[in-house]
């Protein structure tokens, strides 16, 4: 073979742990396709959004049906959905916003523990380092030089434990915020769909048939978003959100029919 072969160096830096490899190229040029990977980064976000959806859907839709028997005009009905929808939307965007200030407090903390533990035991965590290495295939010979570059930074050494060791990722400072913002607003919208029937129509009756049927279309349409944004198979997620939310909202109408 007369093709020639030329050495590249190639230096990646991730998570502040440098890596070097090195790539042999044909010099004769191949036609490549550019590899393109498609992750879905925004499960929290996701996350949020069901929570919030999930109990718009079902808390004004259960309160609006269990009025539906004790009263024939919807505008008490819509007044008092109105209320429960701001009430429930502060109530679930703070308790958003308060785990999310937990997760941040909870990760400091065991940041701050493992930081001591480099400084005061660092033989302990470095044996602690093989062992989560071993788990991937190293030896021990193989381990010791990254053991030794990750003692000799204290804080990468402290960032790869929370990883790998712990199962922690530094959560964003903003995420609190923006997971509080999420779930109330999911709640308002969600919480709105059940009430449009009782806000057009005058009759109580009525409008808890189609609310009914609005509820679980917005129950099916959701789910088929929602798989669609996660990977699943839409169709399916669709009819398990359909499925789940009927049920639960079966149940909050009964107990709120019974409690009236």
């Amino acid at each position: 073979m007369n093709e020639k072969l030329k050495v590249k160096s190639e230096k990646f830096k991730t998570n502040n742990v440098s890596f070097v490899f090195n790539f042999s190229l044909f010099t004769n040029k191949m036609p490549q396709t550019p590899h393109i990977e498609k992750h879905f980064t925004s499960g929290e976000v996701v996350r949020d959004v069901v929570i919030g959806m999930a109990d718009g859907l079902t808390v004004p839709f259960a309160l609006a049906a269990g009025l539906s028997g004790a009263v024939v005009s919807t505008g008490i009905i819509v007044t008092a959905g109105f209320a429960e929808i701001v009430a429930g939307s502060i109530a679930m965007g703070l308790g958003g916003y308060l785990a999310g200030k937990s997760d941040i407090e909870h990760y400091d903390s065991e940041y701050e523990r493992e930081i001591y533990e480099i400084d005061k035991m660092l033989q302990h965590e470095k044996d602690e380092v093989v062992e989560i290495l071993e788990n991937y295939g190293l030896t021990e010979q193989e381990s010791l030089p990254i053991v030794e570059s990750l003692a000799a930074r204290p804080k990468d050494f402290a960032d790869f434990m929370m990883r790998f060791e712990l199962g922690l990722e530094k959560p964003d400072p903003k995420r609190a915020l923006q997971s509080g913002a999420t779930i109330g607003g999911a709640y308002i919208f969600g919480g709105l769909i059940p009430l449009i029937p009782y806000i057009l129509l005058a009759e109580a009756h009525e409008a808890l048939f189609w609310s009914v049927a609005v509820t679980v279309v917005a129950l099916f349409v959701f789910g088929y978003v929602k798989g669609t944004f996660t990977g699943a198979k839409p169709f399916k997620s669709a009819m398990q959100t359909c499925l789940i939310g009927s049920v639960a909202a079966a149940i909050a109408f009964l107990v709120a029919r019974w409690i009236s």
